[in-house]
């Protein structure tokens, strides 16, 4: 399946952008034969009229002095988000950003959260601007089913339920919200014959904006008293499932694939144990990585959430039984499962309030995939992101609109 590539506002850091336009003047015939060059340029400037004219066509002809080779290697450096502001400069400017060889080279950053309220998926630009970058109606799905649940959201690609109607059949199916193409993952048989039925909980998708012609698929089958045994992993290369068997060892209580991470080739899982189960994308690497500090029992609320960002692997968590105080971990190596505790801050200080209420649940639902900005909500109003480096926070919400979502980042690239 096909997978294409994007980009969007980086989150971190706001931008200027400066819009510069070089214009010259033109020589004017002073009664010298046409076909003889003047002796010297003009000194006399254009009319006013004749300037607006020059810098018209300036604005129709994007980058007018620029090899074509040169403005497309510029226009495919240049942020997504931008490229679509440049759409509303002219007509050549919307065509030229258009190009589809532009849009699939152009940098890939966080764009957004999906997220689920009162008209089902919706989704909230990262910026808080504008019309939602991609829509969460998915309707290029809704004209072959009839309902659709996103089930995970990993990275730039969505696995979503779906079901032509409102029986209990449904498929699975991995889609691309930014190309509108989508893959149906096949049914899974078991050995003797029998179609192993799918726990939405314990699907876990992978996916690597560097390889994005391909995507994994991890399902974790079930045996006695939910120990898992055996993993189907289904490639879409190959279009198959293969069956390998577990080497986690016993007790091994996967969270559910909202808390996993596909990094490096290897997908990671949370356990109720605090520790992090992960499996490579063959199935011959198995490791199981404890996560540090003080861990609440698995009937605790206060489990630890892992995330990708700047190529490492973090985990955090909010203990509520210490004032909320929220820590956020890096794993710096991998090797030996060396984590470092890279941050904390107290929760109720966030948001400014001294006291934790039983109605609220602070949450910190993602972390930015290229710098350390991260997003938290009280589960009630206000939604907010924090910088770890300059310790700012910015209110993203202070409605029931947006407490928290899936973090996506659009992708073009085949």
């Amino acid at each position: 399946m096909p997978m294409q590539q994007g980009g969007g506002d980086d989150g971190c850091k706001e931008q200027g952008n400066q819009d510069q336009r070089a214009t010259g003047n033109r020589v004017r015939d002073s009664g010298v034969p046409s076909d003889l060059p003047p002796p010297f340029p003009s000194t006399e400037s254009p009319s006013s009229e004749s300037k607006q004219k020059l810098e018209h066509e300036d604005e129709q002809q994007p980058g007018a002095s620029l090899p074509e080779d040169a403005l497309v290697e510029i226009l495919s450096r240049v942020p997504y988000r931008s490229l679509r502001r440049f759409k509303c400069v002219s007509k050549p400017w919307l065509a030229l950003c258009s190009a589809t060889d532009i849009r699939r080279r152009s940098p890939q950053t966080l764009s957004g959260f999906f997220h689920f309220g009162v008209d089902g998926l919706m989704f909230h630009n990262l910026s808080g601007r504008g019309p939602p970058m991609v829509d969460p109606s998915l309707p290029f799905l809704r004209r072959s089913y009839k309902r659709v649940t996103v089930e995970q959201c990993c990275s730039s690609l969505l696995l979503c339920q779906c079901g032509k109607s409102c029986s209990e059949e449904y498929d699975y199916v991995v889609c691309n919200p930014a190309t509108e193409r989508w893959h149906l993952l096949p049914p899974i048989v078991l050995p003797d014959g029998q179609p192993h039925i799918l726990d939405p909980s314990n699907i876990f998708l992978g996916f690597d904006t560097a390889a994005p012609s391909s995507f994994l698929v991890f399902t974790p089958m079930s045996s006695y008293c939910h120990e898992f045994a055996e993993v189907a992993i289904y490639s879409s290369d190959t279009r198959r499932w293969t069956f390998v068997q577990s080497d986690w060892g016993g007790k091994t209580f996967l969270v559910g694939n909202p808390e996993c991470v596909f990094l490096n080739g290897i997908m990671h899982m949370t356990t109720h144990h605090s520790s992090v189960a992960t499996v490579d994308a063959e199935g011959k690497i198995w490791r199981t990585i404890e996560i540090p500090g003080i861990m609440p029992n698995r009937y605790d609320n206060a489990m630890a959430s892992i995330g990708q960002s700047q190529g490492r692997l973090h985990a955090w968590r909010i203990d509520y039984h210490h004032d909320c105080q929220l820590y956020v971990w890096v794993l710096v190596d991998y090797d030996s499962g060396k984590w470092t505790l890279k941050h904390t801050v107290n929760v109720l200080e966030l948001f400014r309030t001294h006291c934790h209420k039983d109605v609220e649940s602070y949450t910190m639902f993602a972390i930015h995939p290229e710098c350390d900005l991260i997003f938290l909500t009280d589960g009630e109003e206000m939604t907010m992101s924090y910088d770890m480096d300059n310790q700012k926070v910015h209110v993203i919400c202070t409605s029931e609109e947006f407490l928290g979502g899936l973090p996506y980042t659009p992708c073009f690239a085949e």
